[in-house]
């Protein structure tokens, strides 16, 4: 499978998978060589954290290499009139007679503790593309289903300040 990812997205990755190389790798090499300087390795706490660390940041530019090799650049615009990328989407849940707002997003910018959806989360599918006043049934990876009615597009951007996810 591909991620469907902006140029910016791509390039926030490039910029951590610098600093992870750049900075971030030659720093926790000297922990390492630094912690192995105190002796038994076997009891030696410190060499054992700096190793884990390590092989977080190795784990994390591994990860940034693959989604950026892997990556299909999508275009953040859209119709005026249509939910696209970096929008803020209300909706009513006819259910539970409730209004939620969500933001859509890229994969790689998601967090749905703050109500921003990736366009390829159920939600997000179900409201990409679509327009204001519109019905459409989002339907849950466990096969539940619930239909909610567009009430406000607001127009967003990528200003820059969603950051990238951990994993």
């Amino acid at each position: 499978m591909h991620n469907e990812l902006t140029k910016k997205d791509i390039e926030k990755m490039q910029e951590e998978m610098e600093y992870r190389i750049g900075v971030l790798r030659p720093k926790i090499l000297e922990e390492v060589k630094f912690a192995r300087s105190h002796g038994d390795l076997s009891e030696n706490f410190e060499y054992k954290a700096a190793k884990q660390e390590r092989g977080k940041n190795e784990s994390r530019i591994r990860f940034l290499r693959n989604m950026i090799k892997t990556a299909v650049i999508i275009s953040d615009e859209s119709e005026a009139d249509a939910v696209g990328l970096y929008d803020k989407v209300t909706y009513y849940i006819e259910e539970d007679d409730e209004e939620e707002t969500v933001q859509i997003v890229t994969t790689m910018r998601h967090d749905a503790l703050s109500n921003i959806v990736s366009k390829e989360s159920p939600l997000g599918k179900a409201l990409f593309g679509k327009k204001l006043g519109d019905r459409v049934t989002v339907t849950a990876d466990n096969g539940f289903s619930y239909d909610v009615v567009i009430r406000k597009i607001e127009k967003g951007k990528d200003d820059g300040t969603l950051g990238i996810r951990a994993y």
